[in-house]
C-alpha cells in the first residue's frame, strides 16, 4: 500500500489546546482523523463571486449535503502588475477559505499555477508575455522564477489555514490537467517542490482527463492522481484503477454542466437525468467527487478566457455553467436532486443544514442615458513604434488597443493584418470601412480609394480572452506579427493603449450627442429605493463593457446567446447609481432595463 506521511496537528498556547486534526492518504482511503472519508466536493471560484456572497455561497454547498469546496486561485488576478501582489477584496483568498471553515467545509485547493477554468490565459499574468522566448508550463527560466516567487506569496497567504495548523485545506494540487499539455516530468518535480517550499504541507495530488496517456503524462510516481470526466463512472474509475492500483478513487472534476462561447446557439448544459444516475451510483459506491462547477459565478471584467478548436472561441462573461447554483446564487432543480443523493452519505451522519434562502432580487425600471464619450476624441498619448507591436510589449493587460499609421505610398487595395488578436474595426480618415474577426478568420479587407494625400488609417482592435487550455496559451493581444496592403509592409505608427481602467475612465469628456455608429462611452444614473440581484438587459446594444458604480460588469455582445449581464446587489446602493456603457458600434442610446432573472434566447 502507498501511505503518505501522517499529518499531525497539536497546537497549543498557554491557555488553550486545539484539538488534534489529521488527514492522510492510506492506501485507496481518505482518512479524517482516523476515519475513512468520503469526499464529497463542489467547485467555486472566491475570484468570481462578490466577496460578501461567499457565506451564502458556502452555506448552500453544506446544505446541498457537500463536506468540502474545491477552489482554483488566479495567479493573474493577484500579481496584476508583476511583483506587486493584491489578496484583498475578493481576491482575499485566506477569508474564503476561513468562511469555508466556518461554514462546516473542508478545502481542497487548486493554486496553479496554471489553472484553465475558462480564464483568462489560464490564470498566468499576462504580463509574462512581454518577453520574446517565453515558454510557459515548462522549465522555462523566466517562467519557473516567476512561477516560484507567487507560490511563496500564496503560502504566506495560507499556510496557516492547513488542517495541520487547524484550518481546513486537507489537499493541494499540482499543477492542472498538465497531461492535456505536456510531459516535462522535471516540471512537475520543481512545482511540488516549490509547493513543499511555500509551506504547503498537506498532501498534494494530481487531476487530470480520463484517459490512461493524459494520466501517464500528467502525474508523478509517488503523487496521488484523481480522474475528471462526465458520464461512464464504471468505466473511467476503471481506468483510473488499472493506471495506478490501490489509488483512492475520486473525480476530481465531474462536470455537471458546460461553458459557453459568444456564438454558441443555446447554453452550455449537461443531460441532468443521465448525470443524476452517474453520480448516485459514485456516491452510493463510496468514491469521492468533486462537482465542477457547483456555482459557476460571473467572469467580470475582462476575465473570460477563450479556447482554440479549429477557430478562436471566446468564452461568455457568464461563467454560471448550469451548475446547481445558478449565476445568482440560486438553486435549481438539480441542485435539490443531489441534495436527496448526498444526504444519506454524510461523514459521521453528519445532518445536512437546512437551505437558506434566496437573496433579494429586483427589475430596475427603465435607465436613460445621456452625453456621449467619442473613443477618437478621448485618447491618451500616443506611442511611436516603428511597426506594431500586441498590447503586453506596451505594458497592457487587456481591454482595447488603437493602432494609427498614416499612408504614404501604397493607400488602397487589400489590407492584410497577420495574426489578428481578436476583432478589428478599422478607420480611414474617421469613417467606419469595415471589420475583421479572428473568431472567422478574417484577416484581410479592401480598402477604398482616399480622396486625401495622406490618409489616416486607424486599427482599433478589441481583445477578448486569452486562450485557456491547449498548445496556444502564449495568445498575445493586438496586431501580432504585421499590417500590410497588399506585399507593402505599413511602418510608422502611433500605439493607444486603452485599457478601460480607473484612470483612463476618470479622464472622459462627454459631449451631448449620438455616435452615429462610432465607438464611445455613454453614462447614465438611476435611484433605487432598495437593492438587490438583477440582470441588466441589454438586447438592444451591440458589442461593449458596461461599469455600474465603477465596477466592471464585463462583455455583452449582440451575437448571443447572453442577452445581459449579472448585477449583484452588494454593487448596487439606495439612491444615486450610475452607469457607463462603452459599445464599438451604437448608432443612439437604447432604452435600457433590468430583469429578476436571466433573458435567454
Amino acid at each position: 500500500m502507498t501511505r503518505l506521511p501522517l499529518l499531525l496537528l497539536v497546537c497549543a498556547t498557554a491557555s488553550t489546546t486545539i484539538l488534534a486534526q489529521t488527514f492522510r492518504i492510506e492506501g485507496n482511503t481518505f482518512l479524517l482523523n482516523g476515519k475513512s472519508l468520503q469526499i464529497l466536493s463542489g467547485e467555486m471560484h472566491f475570484a468570481r463571486i462578490p466577496r460578501e456572497y461567499w457565506p451564502d455561497r458556502l452555506a448552500k454547498a453544506r446544505a446541498m449535503g457537500l463536506n468540502t469546496v474545491c477552489t482554483y486561485v488566479f495567479w493573474n488576478a493577484h500579481e496584476l502588475q508583476e511583483g506587486k501582489f493584491d489578496f484583498t477584496g475578493m481576491l482575499d483568498v485566506a477569508e474564503f477559505v476561513r468562511q469555508a471553515q466556518k461554514a462546516g467545509l473542508l478545502v481542497v485547493l487548486r493554486p496553479g499555477p496554471y489553472a484553465c477554468a475558462e480564464w483568462d490565459f489560464g490564470g498566468l499574468p499576462p504580463w509574462l508575455l512581454k518577453d520574446p522566448e517565453l515558454k510557459v508550463r515548462c522549465m522555462n527560466k523566466r517562467y519557473i522564477d516567476a512561477a516560484k516567487r507567487y507560490l511563496i506569496q500564496l503560502g504566506k497567504q495560507l499556510k496557516s489555514l492547513q488542517i495541520t495548523r487547524g484550518g481546513p485545506i486537507i489537499m493541494v494540487q499540482l499543477e492542472n490537467e498538465y497531461g492535456s499539455f505536456g510531459n516535462d516530468k522535471d516540471y512537475l518535480q520543481t512545482l511540488r517542490k516549490a509547493l513543499r517550499d511555500a509551506g504547503f504541507e498537506v498532501p498534494i495530488y494530481t487531476s487530470d482527463g480520463p484517459s490512461r496517456e493524459l494520466l501517464l503524462a500528467g502525474t508523478l510516481d509517488d503523487v496521488p492522481p484523481v480522474i475528471n470526466f462526465d458520464g461512464d463512472p464504471e468505466k473511467y474509475f476503471s481506468v483510473l484503477e488499472s493506471f495506478r492500483p490501490g489509488t483512492p478513487p475520486m473525480s476530481g472534476e465531474f462536470w455537471v454542466g458546460w461553458f459557453t462561447h459568444w456564438g454558441d446557439k443555446e447554453w452550455g448544459k449537461q443531460n441532468d437525468e443521465e448525470q443524476l444516475k452517474d453520480i448516485s451510483w459514485i456516491v452510493e459506491s463510496g468514491k469521492s467527487i468533486n462537482f465542477y462547477m457547483f456555482h459557476g459565478g460571473t467572469n467580470f471584467g475582462f476575465s473570460a478566457g477563450a479556447n482554440f478548436s479549429d477557430r478562436y472561441e471566446p468564452t461568455v462573461t457568464s461563467y454560471d455553467y448550469d451548475a446547481p447554483l445558478d449565476e445568482a446564487g440560486r438553486p435549481r432543480e438539480k441542485y435539490f436532486a443531489l441534495r436527496d443523493v448526498l444526504r444519506n452519505a454524510q461523514h459521521n451522519n453528519a445532518v445536512v443544514p437546512e437551505v437558506p434562502p434566496n437573496l433579494p432580487a429586483l427589475e430596475i425600471p427603465e435607465i436613460t442615458v445621456s452625453g456621449f464619450a467619442p473613443l477618437f476624441g478621448n485618447l491618451p498619448k500616443g506611442i511611436q513604434s516603428l511597426h506594431p507591436r500586441p498590447m503586453e510589449y506596451y505594458g497592457q493587460n487587456s481591454g482595447y488597443v488603437l493602432y494609427r499609421t498614416h499612408l504614404v505610398g501604397k493607400k488602397h487595395g487589400s489590407l492584410k493584418i497577420s495574426e489578428l488578436h481578436d476583432f478589428a474595426h478599422v478607420y480611414l480618415n474617421g469613417k467606419f470601412v469595415g471589420k475583421l474577426d479572428r473568431s472567422k478568420n478574417e484577416m484581410t479587407l479592401d480598402l477604398p480609394t482616399p480622396e486625401e494625400e495622406n490618409p489616416t488609417l486607424d486599427i482599433l482592435v478589441e481583445a477578448f480572452g486569452r486562450i485557456n487550455f491547449g498548445p496556444r496559451l502564449i495568445d498575445r493581444k493586438g496586431i501580432t506579427d504585421f499590417a500590410a496592403i497588399g506585399e507593402y509592409n505599413l511602418m510608422g505608427w502611433e500605439i493607444y493603449t486603452l485599457p478601460m481602467d480607473e484612470k483612463f475612465l476618470k479622464s472622459l469628456r462627454f459631449t451631448p450627442g449620438e455616435s452615429g455608429g462610432m465607438p464611445g462611452f455613454y453614462r447614465g444614473t438611476f435611484v433605487l429605493e432598495t437593492t438587490g440581484d438583477t440582470y441588466l438587459d441589454l438586447s438592444e446594444w451591440k458589442n461593449g463593457v458596461v461599469w455600474i458604480n465603477g465596477r466592471n460588469l464585463g462583455r455583452y455582445w449582440e451575437i448571443g446567446p447572453q442577452r445581459d449581464l449579472f448585477v449583484p446587489g452588494v454593487w448596487l446602493k439606495k439612491g444615486e447609481n450610475t452607469i457607463l456603457i462603452f459599445d464599438m458600434e451604437q448608432e443612439a442610446p437604447a432604452p435600457m432595463k433590468s430583469t429578476a432573472d436571466r433573458i435567454y434566447p
